[in-house]
């Protein structure tokens, strides 16, 4: 048995259209589907929300270079 691996993006979730396939027509090939639900993925997207969480407050309240240094020394002494 021969494997052909690709990887395609959902588009329509109704359905899933493959091209380019390395096989002759009339060929029979058996076809399994596995998702990719890589935890690194939607750990990055939790993160860059966040990031746009805290750069919209940041934007409302800015902080001075003091108080920056305060919390940089706070963080050091383990506050």
């Amino acid at each position: 048995m021969n494997a052909y691996k690709t990887y395609i993006t959902i588009a329509d979730p109704k359905q899933l259209v493959l091209s380019d396939l390395p096989f002759k027509a009339g060929q029979r090939v058996e076809v399994i589907i596995l998702t990719d639900d890589n935890q690194r993925v939607t750990l990055a997207e939790e993160l860059k929300k966040l990031f746009k969480e805290i750069q919209a407050i940041h934007a409302d309240n800015p902080l001075n270079d003091e108080e920056i240094v305060a919390e940089i020394e706070a963080y050091r002494q383990g506050e």
